[in-house]
């Protein structure tokens, strides 16, 4: 009885002794617990004046960290998909333009710029700004459309101009279906169950003015070069899909389809639109001439959502999976997140419709990239893309 005491009394002391090493150790770190946020979100209808300081806007979002001479992990994240790339003028003329990506921090919705010649990380508003879902940035970075549910049940999307600074944004109508974005002007998707209307406004949100209508219902738009618009099905394995080119009367022609899981991606000068569907349970991708209406096969294949252009329609750049299963629906396991990808990034250049490797993200770093938001600067200088694994957000010199 005696040596049982002697015993339990000894353990007690240890897990005494390791509980306190524990604290000691740990408190100091930098461990930030962060309480239930009430709130913070603007409501539509209600000032917009997001409250300053409140919740966690005031956590670290972490240093970024260089990976190679390349490589740099600019936020362990996670962070909102959509980022906005520019190129900053030198300060002086020997010197070449410095690259800045502004980002959005999903725990906070504090805005943040990365130097990337200068690996310098600032954060430019504190606005405490979480639960956002996508962004969408104006060019110049000055102002990013994001957008995020509430509601009790969480079905009502909401979208809100947030200038970088945080200060005296607004909202645009609720419930849109789709939005993108160029310099100067805003085009806004409205759905209901007789089809949908196509909205062009300045990026303000005045002077709004109805460019198109059809009768789908679930439908995705973006600008295709001046003055013309692409509008494709919401992609899906299940229903087939197609894409349209819409000129600036509201005439519609079709490009692709109807193809199963198609999702389709213009050139910003809209030459070209990507275009990439499933057969028999593999992807495949093309591209397709807007002027000859030609279709052109491409070497590799993904979703066209892992893909960006380069500025002068030359070059795109994708997020290519190596050996992805068979036994999925495509691509609507990868939105929803049943199925992830191990992916290496491919350049494919349009004039010779060749395809070369660009980064293998595993050999660099020994983990899983899926790509997704990626995105490059005008001078095709600097990429940057979301791991879908984690959340993180890379740059990579190209």
């Amino acid at each position: 009885m005696r040596r049982t005491l002697i015993i339990t009394i000894i353990v007690l002391a240890l897990l005494g002794i390791g509980a306190a090493v524990y604290f000691y150790i740990f408190a100091s770190s930098g461990v930030i617990v962060t309480p239930p946020l009430g709130g913070g979100l603007p409501i539509a209808g209600e000032s917009a004046q997001i409250p300053e300081g409140a919740g966690v806007a005031n956590a670290p979002s972490g240093a970024p960290v260089s990976v190679s001479a390349r490589l740099v992990k600019i936020s362990a994240g996670p962070v909102v998909p959509g980022e906005a790339v520019v190129n900053i003028k030198a300060a002086n003329a020997s010197s070449s333009p410095e690259v800045a990506v502004s980002y959005i921090e999903r725990q906070s919705g504090n805005v943040f710029s990365y130097k990337v010649g200068a690996a310098t990380l600032t954060r430019i508003s504190n606005k405490t700004f979480p639960g956002i879902q996508t962004a969408a940035w104006l060019p110049d970075a000055s102002l990013a459309f994001v957008r995020f549910l509430s509601g009790a049940d969480f079905s009502t999307i909401n979208t809100y101009a947030l200038p970088a600074n945080g200060a005296n944004g607004f909202f645009l109508s609720q419930n849109l279906a789709d939005l993108a974005v160029a310099s100067t002007s805003v085009l806004t998707l409205a759905s209901g169950v007789n089809g949908s209307v196509a909205s062009l406004s300045r990026t303000d949100g005045t002077r709004a003015s109805t460019v198109f209508t059809m009768p789908l219902s679930a439908a995705r738009v973006s600008f295709a070069g001046k003055n013309q618009y692409l509008a494709f099905t919401k992609p899906s394995a299940e229903v087939p899909g197609s894409a349209f080119l819409v000129d600036s009367t509201g005439r519609f022609s079709r490009i692709s389809g109807p193809r199963s899981g198609l999702v389709a991606l213009a050139s910003p000068l809209g030459k070209w639109v990507l275009v990439s569907s499933i057969l028999d349970g593999a992807m495949r991708m093309e591209l397709v001439n807007t002027s000859t209406n030609e279709t052109i096969a491409l070497p590799v294949a993904t979703i066209a959502d892992k893909c960006v252009w380069a500025a002068d329609d030359s070059t795109i750049y994708c997020g290519v999976p190596l050996n992805p299963p068979f036994d999925v629906n495509y691509p609507d396991d990868w939105y929803q997140g049943a199925v992830s990808f191990t992916d290496r990034l491919w350049k494919i250049q349009v004039a010779g419709r060749y395809a070369q490797l660009v980064l293998d993200f595993s050999e660099e770093t020994k983990g899983s990239l899926d790509a997704e938001a990626l995105a490059v600067d005008p001078a095709g200088t600097v990429l940057v893309f979301v791991n879908k694994n984690d959340g993180s957000l890379w740059s990579y010199r190209l």
